[in-house]
């Protein structure tokens, strides 16, 4: 039913509640599992001196966040690939779901509400408005 399925990172705590459920998803059907993390480039574009060191931090958190996620899936025995990209995220996210055939989307979601969520906006409910493929969000336990 799923043979590709993608997990986007921010490396935070949510992420890694739905990387456990994606490589769950993925050992059981034999799929490969996607790790993306995306570098905002927007967002740093309108910096200009010391624009680049931000972004080759983000590159470099990215690359950490993909990495932790290929060695979840290598313990787990599930085929892992990892891509850092540069972009709006949820774009980059549903673009990346159509350039690789991707059955399924397991994200995170940092459960905001009211004003957060309004100013913050959130990738998740973006991706899940927009996604041609299904799409599992996985809420990150709080200690409320």
């Amino acid at each position: 039913m799923y043979s590709q399925i993608l997990v986007p990172t921010d490396g935070s705590p949510a992420s890694d509640a739905a990387i456990e459920n994606a490589i769950d998803l993925a050992e059981q059907y034999d799929a490969t599992l996607h790790a993306l993390y995306v570098v905002d480039g927007a967002a740093y574009s309108t910096l200009e001196a010391g624009s680049q060191v931000v972004v080759d931090a983000l590159e470099s958190e990215g690359e950490e966040a993909t990495r932790r996620v290929a060695e979840a899936a290598e313990r787990a025995d599930v085929d892992c690939e990892t891509v850092v990209a540069t972009g709006t995220a949820y774009s980059t996210i549903r673009d990346y779901v159509d350039e690789h055939a991707i059955d399924m989307v397991v994200m995170g979601t940092h459960g905001r509400k009211g004003l957060d969520r309004y100013l913050l906006g959130s990738v998740t409910e973006r991706v899940v408005r927009t996604s041609d493929v299904p799409v599992l969000t996985v809420r990150h336990p709080t200690d409320e």
